[in-house]
């Protein structure tokens, strides 16, 4: 079994992620390989709390440019976890 703190990578802060605290629901950048049963799990784990359901996707890079030179920024898996009610996440109250 991984680590919890190696399945969730780090929150998503952005106005739409904001927005949706108000649902109680929550944004996570977490590891390309975890399934919703293990980031469920870390995010209990974690912040002591219980998720009703796990919801993900899979983003692709962007190509970006520098000059001539082209790159990529890396894939990676956002979830986003709703939390029973009563239940709240400090790290997020304050934003």
């Amino acid at each position: 079994m991984k680590d919890p703190r190696d399945i969730i990578i780090k929150p998503v802060v952005t106005e739409k992620s904001m927005e949706l605290l108000a649902d109680n629901k929550y944004t996570f950048i977490v590891d390309k390989k975890a399934n919703k049963t293990e980031i469920k799990n870390a995010v209990e784990k974690i912040f002591n709390v219980r998720v009703e359901k796990v919801r993900t996707m899979n983003v692709k890079g962007k190509t970006k440019r520098m000059g001539r030179f082209e790159g990529k920024t890396p894939d990676r898996k956002k979830a986003i976890v709703t939390l029973k009610p009563g239940h709240k996440i400090r790290l997020f109250e304050g934003m």
